[in-house]
């Protein structure tokens, strides 16, 4: 049985892998013209990169406070339960938040020994290959909100110490919920602590592979119009 619903009149896999690639085609065919009218969206899309890079420095400057709270807890006897949980979810979120951001600084691993043999297999080589990440890091994407979503479904939570204010999880639900029942949710939000659910933390999974994936498909469209890779190294030679 397949699982690729429908959306908005076409199939899943149509809005996540062909019209994407479609819009490559037209790149490469059109680029005076892609380039005239993605011009605002690739501008817009590299401030979002920016924006993951600086949300995943955030994280990391987290685990460090943690890691400190945790040695003034112990040398003042004071427990601190869940502090290893929440410092494995800040370093999750500090990897899958920069995926999007490391890729256009150069960061990810990638082998260019091809690429670099002449001008012709260079841009070629580097079409299919950013055409293969893309498709990989789309799948990845759509199973990593799969299993968010499946963790919000089933109410599983975590096996840890670890707990977080009810509060937190009705300001999350106010997204997928009409403002016109967030009086509701809000009278029904106590004051109690509740044992972290899964998806919360699995969210920066989902939202990193998804930037992860728009990226990529991103790099295809202005090479196919530009014949220029957005990938810029900064490692100094």
């Amino acid at each position: 049985m397949s699982d690729w619903s429908v959306w908005m009149g076409l199939p899943l896999w149509v809005w996540l892998f062909v019209l994407p690639t479609a819009l490559v085609v037209l790149c490469a065919i059109r680029p005076e013209t892609a380039q005239h009218l993605l011009s605002p969206v690739w501008s817009l899309l590299d401030r979002l990169y920016l924006l993951s890079g600086a949300i995943s420095a955030v994280f990391l400057v987290l685990i460090l406070v943690i890691i400190v709270l945790q040695m003034m807890a112990r040398w003042s006897s004071i427990a601190f339960p869940g502090s290893t949980e929440f410092a494995g979810y800040a370093m999750a979120a500090t990897s899958f938040f920069a995926l999007a951001y490391a890729l256009n600084r150069g960061a990810h691993i990638r082998v260019s020994i091809f690429l670099n043999l002449n001008p012709f297999t260079h841009r070629w080589l580097d079409l299919f290959a950013t055409l293969i990440a893309a498709i990989t890091a789309t799948y990845f994407a759509r199973y990593a909100v799969k299993t968010n979503l499946f963790s919000k479904i089933l109410n599983d939570r975590t096996q840890g110490q670890d707990m977080v204010p009810e509060w937190l999880l009705s300001v999350f639900a106010m997204v997928r919920t009409a403002p016109g029942q967030w009086g509701d949710l809000w009278a029904q939000t106590g004051s109690e602590w509740v044992f972290t659910p899964v998806w919360l933390p699995q969210l920066p999974m989902s939202i990193g592979t998804i930037l992860l994936a728009v990226a990529l498909w991103d790099n295809l469209t202005r090479m196919a119009a530009t014949g220029q890779s957005r990938i810029r190294s900064e490692a100094v030679e």
